[in-house]
């Protein structure tokens, strides 16, 4: 179960605790670190034929770990407001919705987690955000509506693969 790819899903974890110093170098090359680590245990994974179940639910794990351990630190640093960090995960609130749908419907058995279009795009918007809150930049209000427009699209393509699935009946 722990292979290279799951250690470098697992290194995130690491990775956000260097947030604790309040350095901008050090917490550059954090996020910079797991944004590559994010993109090398998925392709490491699928190139060595070691893609696991584990590994399929361990990465984005990871990923929102590392975005909502910087997130907190960057909000309780007063550096991030509260809406702000919560639409930055928005998407992960519209998947936890989604996961409750399943619960309720009693399909959470039946449904295969794949990764998701617009997740994607969310999780490398996330980092950049990061990289420039850490260097102290601020945003205007209308980016982090990007991230609830995202989060919407995300929840209409999980349900858009439910629905076809449902069809299909796989």
């Amino acid at each position: 179960m722990l292979n290279l790819s799951n250690i470098l899903s697992l290194s995130r974890a690491g990775f956000a605790l260097a947030f604790l110093q309040d350095n901008v170098a050090i917490r550059v090359l954090a996020i910079i670190l797991a944004m590559v680590s994010d993109f090398l245990d998925g392709y490491l994974a699928r190139l060595s034929h070691s893609t696991t179940q584990f590994g399929a639910i361990l990465d984005p794990i990871m990923d929102k770990f590392f975005v909502f351990f910087v997130g907190g630190i960057l909000y309780l640093e007063d550096r991030l407001g509260g809406w702000e960090l919560s639409a930055l995960i928005s998407r992960d609130i519209s998947l936890c919705l989604f996961g409750l749908f399943l619960l309720l419907m009693g399909s959470w058995n039946n449904y295969e987690c794949k990764a998701l279009w617009w997740g994607k795009i969310t999780t490398v918007l996330q980092f950049c955000i990061l990289i420039g809150l850490a260097l102290h930049f601020m945003f205007p209000w209308y980016v982090y509506l990007i991230f609830v427009l995202m989060a919407a699209c995300a929840f209409l393509e999980l349900v858009m693969r439910y629905k076809r699935c449902g069809e299909t009946g796989s």
